[in-house]
């Protein structure tokens, strides 16, 4: 894995994101539209509250994320990764810079993940996400067009400290 660097979103790489789902199937899973566009990903990052991310390596994109920001809650939403850089530590890298970016907030950090993205799900388990209570699944799925598996971040402490 070469290294890589989270830095700000910028609006020009807007069709170089919304060209990352494979599918449209892909797509519903990554920001719950059929069709991504240019014009959508870039309102997306320029939208009140949102905080988006690229992580970029050796000066090409291979992530975006979001942090959705709140009072006393930060989101991690609609991370995806390019799809040739999928499977080689990108999509942990994303979250695990998120996850930083998010922790400067005080606060809960939490995402949803579509429940069919089992790779999603698996990285999110791997950085330190664990699941909400049933409780507060049902709850925060009431108005949602499917029933996510929501996750809360659960600091990991090294062991003696």
């Amino acid at each position: 894995m070469v290294d890589v660097e989270l830095v700000g979103f910028d609006t020009v790489l807007a069709a170089t994101v919304a060209g990352w789902p494979v599918s449209a199937g892909e797509a519903v899973r990554w920001c719950g539209q059929r069709q991504v566009s240019p014009k959508l990903v870039a309102g997306w990052s320029t939208a009140a509250g949102v905080w988006a991310y690229t992580l970029m390596a050796d000066g090409t994109p291979v992530g975006y994320g979001e942090l959705w920001l709140d009072d006393d809650e930060v989101e991690l939403a609609r991370l995806i990764v390019a799809p040739a850089h999928r499977r080689q530590g990108v999509g942990r890298r994303l979250v695990e810079g998120l996850v930083e970016a998010a922790a400067a907030r005080e606060g809960l950090i939490f995402l949803r993940a579509h429940p069919d993205n089992t790779a999603a799900i698996s990285v999110y388990r791997a950085v330190g996400f664990e699941p909400v209570d049933a409780a507060t699944a049902a709850e925060w799925n009431v108005d949602q067009p499917v029933a996510y598996d929501w996750l809360t971040y659960v600091a990991v402490v090294p062991n003696g400290t």
